[in-house]
């Protein structure tokens, strides 16, 4: 039966991919709601690894290992969200310092300076292609997220990932060159 979902899903049938998460997901869930703090998270983390699923199914290599690929995609799943989780906390726990910096950073003489390195912003960015450009902006700007930008440019996740590194890339260098430093951290 898992092998027929695949087939189906490669061939474009949309009722497939329906029928395959139906009958995949209630496993992924439980064992997600096993290994994360709320079950809304589960069902969050579920969602995404059916998205990643879908977007990656050309690339299985042997159908029969459905089941044991799906649990390998939760589990980076999970993995990522307890990361995630522990830079929040840590950038959380440091408030106080970050709120004594903004203080400073908002008087008068930083203003000059924050004006020149707007500056610099957005020479880098007017050196950038257009593509680079739209990607940046509408994810640090527009706040889109990595999902929302492969909807925006029809592409897959993974593709749309690999879009915005290589737009990073190509910024930092762009910085590096409007500041004549030639320096890329």
């Amino acid at each position: 039966m898992p092998v027929s979902f695949i087939k189906r899903i490669l061939k474009g049938e949309s009722d497939a991919v329906v029928d395959f998460y139906k009958f995949y997901s209630p496993k992924i869930l439980r064992y997600l709601s096993k290994k994360l703090p709320g079950y809304e998270d589960a069902q969050e983390l579920t969602n995404d690894v059916f998205l990643e699923a879908i977007d990656s199914l050309s690339i299985l290599r042997r159908e029969e290992n459905i089941s044991s690929w799906l649990y390998r995609i939760a589990h980076n799943k999970m993995v990522d969200f307890y990361r995630k989780k522990k830079i929040k906390s840590i950038l959380l726990s440091q408030a106080p310092y970050l709120q004594i910096v903004a203080n400073e950073i908002s008087q008068p003489e930083f203003q000059f300076e924050k004006n020149k390195i707007r500056d610099i912003i957005e020479q880098a960015l007017q050196n950038l292609s257009q593509k680079y450009r739209k990607i940046l902006t509408l994810h640090y700007e527009e706040k889109l997220s990595v999902k929302e930008l492969a909807a925006t440019f029809n592409l897959s996740f993974k593709a749309t990932e690999s879009l915005l590194f290589r737009a990073r890339q190509s910024f930092k260098l762009a910085y590096a060159h409007s500041t004549g430093s030639g320096h890329v951290e």
